[in-house]
């Protein structure tokens, strides 16, 4: 089993975050998520957490000996939860594959919460874990090739979504206050 972890500071405000979560695909930096699709919404009456279920498309090209050992396409699905707590100002993100599940799991946590500074903290982690017990040698090589790819992948991640709230964020900036 492998880790990834990474803390960062978005420089924007926990509510322009939470926003931008929903405009951050698609994005130039992160051109393999190919289609986002809403499975369930709903919002909690007695705390206002608000619950989203989603299913991302995504195509990632596998290198040849992955393809032969394992079969699969380049198309992958990953099941996305979130939780949007505005009592808290805590925003959480939990993320699986489904596709070739039964040869290797990603499980993805992520966090955004204020800063005190006025920023917004994104903490993010992943465990990876190849599913082929038989063939040591083999997972090893999967698990590297997943973390290599994961951590490539967080950090296009990372830059797609602060250009979408620099572009979110920037007009409005920009704008001139409106006199009353």
């Amino acid at each position: 089993m492998h880790y990834f972890s990474q803390l960062f500071h978005y420089d924007h405000p926990w509510s322009h975050v939470v926003i931008g979560m929903w405009h951050k695909y698609p994005n130039p930096h992160c051109s393999h998520v190919l289609s986002i699709d809403v499975v369930d919404r709903s919002v909690d009456p007695n705390t206002g957490i608000i619950r989203t279920e989603r299913i991302l498309g995504c195509k990632q090209k596998a290198p040849g000996w992955i393809v032969k050992l394992f079969g699969g396409s380049e198309d992958a699905f990953v099941r996305e939860v979130s939780f949007i707590d505005p009592a808290t100002q805590t925003a959480t993100i939990t993320s699986v594959n489904l596709s070739l599940s039964q040869f290797a799991t990603c499980y993805e946590s992520i966090r955004y919460t204020p800063s005190p500074d006025g920023r917004t903290t994104f903490a993010q982690t992943a465990e990876i874990q190849a599913r082929v017990a038989l063939w040591r040698s083999a997972a090893d090589k999967l698990e590297n090739w997943l973390v290599q790819r994961f951590e490539q992948n967080a950090q296009l991640g990372k830059l797609g979504f602060s250009d979408v709230l620099r572009q979110l964020w920037e007009a409005r900036q920009q704008q001139p206050a409106k006199q009353s």
